[in-house]
C-alpha cells in the first residue's frame, strides 16, 4: 500500500474513534482505541516506538517516542489539547526527518469537528 492508501485508511479510523467517543479524553485513550481500529482494519501498527537520536556519529537515546507508526510508513502524533501549537507541528516533521518516513499526521481530538484536527505533513527527504 502507498502512503496515501494507508492514510485514507487512518482517516476512517480517525473518524470512527472520534464519532464513539468525541472530544476531551486523555492522549492515551485515543491511541488505544485508534489502534484497536487500526489493526482491525488489516494494518501492522507500532506503539510508542523510541526514536534515537544519531549526532555525531553517536547514537543516543534520549527518550523520543512516535505514538504510532502504521505499516512502517505513516507516523501519527495524537494530541488532545485546546490549541495546537507549533511546536506540536515542528515535532511532527523533526519525527519524519530523524525517521526518514515519508507521511505523518497530527491529530488533535479535542476538536469540534474532527476534519479540522487532522493535519497532514510531509518529509521532502
Amino acid at each position: 500500500m502507498t502512503e496515501n492508501e494507508i492514510s485514507y485508511k487512518i482517516r476512517g479510523a480517525i473518524f470512527k474513534v472520534y464519532n464513539t467517543l468525541g472530544p476531551g479524553l486523555l492522549e492515551s485513550t485515543y491511541e488505544t482505541t485508534l489502534t484497536h481500529e487500526l489493526i482491525k482494519e488489516g494494518l501492522n501498527v507500532r506503539r510508542q516506538v523510541g526514536l534515537p537520536l544519531v549526532y555525531d556519529n553517536l547514537r543516543m537515546d534520549v527518550g523520543y517516542r512516535i505514538d504510532l507508526i502504521v505499516e512502517d510508513k505513516v507516523i501519527i502524533e495524537i494530541k488532545s489539547v485546546e490549541n495546537l501549537m507549533e511546536v506540536h507541528h515542528k515535532q511532527v516533521i523533526t519525527y519524519l526527518r530523524l525517521s526518514g518516513i515519508k507521511l505523518g499526521l497530527l491529530v488533535n481530538f479535542n476538536v469540534q469537528d474532527i476534519t479540522e484536527g487532522i493535519i497532514r505533513k510531509v518529509n521532502k527527504l
